[in-house]
């Protein structure tokens, strides 16, 4: 019986967890198709989950995870095509008007606000931005996307969003460092989660175990109470 109890509770999780929570928070768990948010040419990716690994005076430090924007160029996937790129400030800080440092390909960080996403990825482009990562305000992740009344967009750099305290360590490295460098990613999420699937096994062959122990341990206190009767 305790064995039957325990491929329950085990069974029981695994279900809740490939409903509940499928997995820890990977590339592509943001939703690819989303009505709400305006989509027009320029303006049309997918939002997905951008992995942002940092280098500190070339040794590999932490690594961070944003949400690419609606607008700009796509993130490549895999890692080995992703550049090691510098990484810079802007001067002004917003990116609100055309940066005073002249960049070679750095990416280029700028807080949200003050005026909008696209304006920003503009202006770091212009000024010689590869990629432009925009820290938001709250700890949370926001959606980027364009304005209904903006048209002819054609932003040629990545754009990503980071939560608050991952902007904050990335400033930190800057100001603790003589150079930071960071990897802008998106790897696809496999459409089967291997680990969902042993999961699964794992607890199917856990309940079908008990139940065949409960079976048996029944059969035989039959035939033991069978010969205390005769």
């Amino acid at each position: 019986m305790e064995l039957r109890r325990l491929g329950l509770i085990l069974l029981s999780a695994a279900l809740i967890s490939l409903v509940c929570c499928p997995s820890p928070v990977t590339a592509g768990d943001i939703v690819h198709d989303d009505d709400v948010a305006p989509k027009k040419p320029g303006c049309e990716n997918d939002f997905v989950l951008v992995k942002v690994q940092t280098w500190v005076d070339g040794m590999e430090s932490s690594e961070f995870v944003g949400v690419g924007a609606r607008f700009g160029k796509p993130i490549v996937s895999k890692e080995k095509n992703a550049n090691q790129t510098r990484l810079a400030l802007s001067d002004p800080r917003d990116c609100c008007s055309m940066p005073k440092n002249k960049l070679t390909n750095e990416v280029i960080m700028v807080p949200r606000g003050n005026c909008k996403f696209t304006m920003k990825a503009n202006y770091a482009e212009a000024a010689g931005a590869s990629a432009v990562l925009i820290i938001n305000n709250e700890k949370e992740l926001y959606k980027m996307v364009c304005d209904p009344d903006e048209t002819e967009l054609n932003i040629q750099i990545p754009a990503v969003m980071l939560p608050q305290d991952a902007g904050a360590s990335l400033e930190k490295m800057l100001m603790n460092s003589s150079s930071v460098s960071v990897q802008l990613y998106s790897p696809k999420r496999p459409l089967v989660d291997i680990a969902e699937v042993f999961l699964w096994l794992m607890a199917v062959g856990t309940i079908l175990c008990a139940s065949y122990w409960s079976a048996w341990t029944a059969r035989e206190a039959a035939i033991e109470q069978d010969k205390l009767l005769k």
